[in-house]
């Protein structure tokens, strides 16, 4: 949100998306923008929960405590779940995606605070980083016989080949669809409260003070959304990098 030329109040619900210098005004390959503090920020919240969550042997565990054990046990029991007993080797991984995505969105709720999941530029490293783990590990797993899952045995053999190539395609997707869900998401609902939060500001500057309570009770619920947004997309990227690598541990056709 901004002012124009002429006084009037300028909604610009895509500038908080902008990656800026934080020393300096060119952006290169190492500058330091608020993207990376923010990153740094997410590393560091989640060492603190879980150092200080970790440490001491109280017969009552404190709420950080609590919250560590819980999120912990989470996504342990999820990697069984969806893996099997393998799943436990791929779990400090797994969490880490997890508890790096989850607080990077939490963080990105505060006021002038950046959301660096927002970004495909993020969230495509992430997708990248499980799609090329998918591939090395069904490699060493299975051999050749990884890229069998592309050739779906159960189906007519007239259809086979066209299968395939339907299987190839929503393959090599997958990093596309995975970085930008989480990109989209993020990026959509903080769209919608900067679009709120100018409406308040244009209603207050019209005059029409009375009536601002109509976005702000707009803002307070896609707040609580927004809320439920983070840890639900955080859970959704977590849940599919589990799929993916249990096509790399497992052959299904």
């Amino acid at each position: 949100m901004a002012t124009g030329p002429d006084g009037e109040v300028v909604i610009d619900p895509m500038k908080q998306f902008e990656i800026k210098p934080l020393f300096g005004d060119e952006l290169g390959l190492f500058t330091i923008t608020n993207s990376t503090l923010w990153m740094a920020l997410a590393v560091a919240a989640v060492a603190a929960l879980l150092l200080l969550g970790g440490r001491g042997r109280n017969l009552v565990p404190t709420r950080m405590t609590s919250v560590a054990e819980i999120l912990y046990g989470f996504i342990r029991q999820m990697c069984t779940d969806v893996l099997g007993h393998e799943g436990v080797k791929f779990f400090p991984y797994i969490f880490t995606l997890f508890m790096f995505i989850l607080f990077s969105n939490l963080l990105g709720m505060i006021p002038g605070s950046f959301t660096t999941t927002s970004h495909v530029a993020v969230t495509g490293v992430l997708a990248l980083a499980v799609f090329c783990s998918v591939i090395v590990i069904g490699v060493m797993r299975q051999g050749i016989g990884f890229f069998g899952m592309f050739w779906v045995t159960s189906a007519p053999a007239a259809l086979r080949p066209v299968l395939a190539v339907i299987e190839v395609i929503s393959f090599f997707v997958r990093p596309l669809s995975h970085s930008i869900r989480l990109a989209g998401n993020m990026m959509a609902g903080h769209a919608v409260l900067k679009v709120f939060a100018g409406l308040a500001a244009m209603i207050v500057a019209a005059g029409l003070g009375p009536l601002v309570v109509l976005p702000i009770v707009g803002m307070m619920g896609m707040t609580a959304l927004e809320l439920l947004v983070s840890v639900v997309q955080a859970y959704i990227f977590s849940i599919l990098t589990c799929i993916y690598l249990n096509d790399a541990l497992h052959s299904h056709h």
